[in-house]
C-alpha cells in the first residue's frame, strides 16, 4: 500500500465554538451513548474514545459508555433510541439521519453529536453557524461528494455508457438523485438502484447488471455501510467496478472510494462532544464539515476487474492500494 500527500480535497475549516467552555467537574463520571452502524471495537469508535481521552475524558475513569447502540440499523433504531434517551446520557453520538431523527422523537433529548447528509435541510439544526436546538455535528456533504464520486467513476471508465447509483430509498432525497443525473447525462445513462432493506441488495444489484449497468456509485447510507461486505462480494462476482464513500472501503477491497476518512470523522465529532461534556451547549456549537477528503484506488481490485486506471487519476489519488 502506498500513501501520498493529500492532493484531492475539499476545504472545510472548523469554526471554533463561540461559547466559553468550563473544565469537567472533579469526581464526575460522564455518560456517553452511541447509536451507530459500526461495532463497539471498530476503528472509528476506538478513535472517538482515544480523541476524548486526549481531551480529558477517559473510559473507566471519568467516562462511561453505554453498552447498547452499536451495529444498529433498520427496525432496531427506534427501539434502541428510546432506551438510550431514557438512560439520560450526557451526550449521544448518532450515525445518519434515521438514527438522529429517532433520538429526537423522545423528550427530553440529550445533546446529540450527529453525522448526517445535511443537518439544516433535515431539520436537525436551524443554521450551520448556530444550530439552535439540541443537535450539532458534522455534515457529510453527500450531495456534493456523491456527484464528485460519479464524475471520478466515469473518468476512470471512459467507455462506460450505463452507470448505476445504489441508493437507500429510505433516506436519499429526490433532489440528490436529480443532481447526479445532471452530471451523468452528457456521459452515460444513470440508473437508480434503490433498496430499503438488506435482503434486497443482492437481487437489486443482479437486476442492475442484467439491465446493462456497467459500474456502480454507492451512495451514503448506514444501511449500505452495514452491508458493505455483501456489496463487495456481489459486485466482484459480477465484475462491476464500484466507487464508495469512505477511503477505508477501498482498502477493504472496493475499487475506488472518495470522501472523508471514517476514523477522522469520528475524531472530529469527539472534539465536538468534548466541548459539550465541558459545558458548552449543542445549540451554540457550529455544524462542521469534513476537514478533508481523499481519493483512494485499489489497484489489486482494478487488476482483478482487468481495468487500467488512467494515469491522470492515479496521480490525484491520496492512496493507492497494491
Amino acid at each position: 500500500m502506498r500513501r501520498r500527500v493529500l492532493i484531492v480535497g475539499i476545504s472545510g475549516a472548523i469554526v471554533a465554538c463561540p461559547t466559553a467552555v468550563a473544565a469537567q467537574e472533579p469526581g464526575r463520571v460522564y455518560v456517553l451513548a452511541f447509536l451507530v452502524p459500526v461495532a463497539r471495537n471498530s476503528p472509528g469508535v476506538l478513535a472517538f474514545l482515544d480523541e476524548l481521552r486526549i481531551n480529558g475524558f477517559t473510559e473507566g475513569q471519568n467516562l462511561r459508555v453505554l453498552p447498547d447502540g452499536f451495529e444498529v440499523g433498520g427496525e432496531q433504531i427506534a427501539a434502541l433510541a428510546s432506551s438510550l434517551v431514557a438512560a439520560r446520557p450526557d451526550v449521544i453520538l448518532t450515525g445518519g439521519d434515521l438514527a438522529t431523527r429517532a433520538v429526537l422523537r423522545d423528550r427530553p433529548t440529550p445533546p446529540i453529536v450527529a453525522v448526517a447528509e445535511d443537518l439544516v435541510a433535515s431539520g436537525f439544526a436551524e443554521s450551520l453557524k448556530r444550530p439552535g436546538g439540541n443537535t450539532t455535528g458534522v455534515n457529510l456533504m453527500s450531495a456534493e461528494l456523491d456527484t464528485k464520486r460519479l464524475s471520478l467513476l466515469l473518468e476512470a471508465l471512459p467507455k462506460v455508457r450505463r452507470v448505476g447509483v445504489l441508493a437507500d430509498t429510505s433516506i436519499t432525497p429526490e433532489r440528490h438523485l436529480l443532481a447526479l443525473k445532471s452530471v451523468s447525462s452528457s456521459r452515460a445513462e444513470m440508473v437508480v438502484i434503490g433498496v430499503s432493506a438488506a435482503d434486497q441488495i443482492v437481487a437489486t444489484i443482479d437486476r442492475a447488471k442484467a439491465s446493462g449497468v456497467e459500474a456502480i456509485n454507492v451512495l451514503s447510507s448506514p444501511l449500505l455501510y452495514l452491508n458493505r461486505q455483501t456489496i463487495y462480494d456481489r459486485v466482484a462476482s459480477l465484475r462491476l467496478p464500484t466507487i464508495y464513500q469512505w477511503p477505508e472501503m477501498a482498502a477493504e477491497g472496493g475499487f475506488m472510494a472518495y470522501g472523508p476518512r471514517f476514523v477522522q470523522l469520528f475524531r472530529q465529532r469527539a472534539r465536538i462532544a468534548a466541548k459539550i461534556l465541558r459545558g458548552a451547549k449543542a445549540a451554540d456549537i457550529p455544524v462542521e464539515q469534513p476537514t478533508n477528503v481523499e481519493l483512494a484506488i485499489n489497484l489489486r481490485t482494478a487488476r482483478a476487474l482487468r481495468l487500467t486506471v488512467p494515469p491522470t487519476l492515479l496521480a490525484r489519488a491520496a492512496e493507492l492500494i497494491e
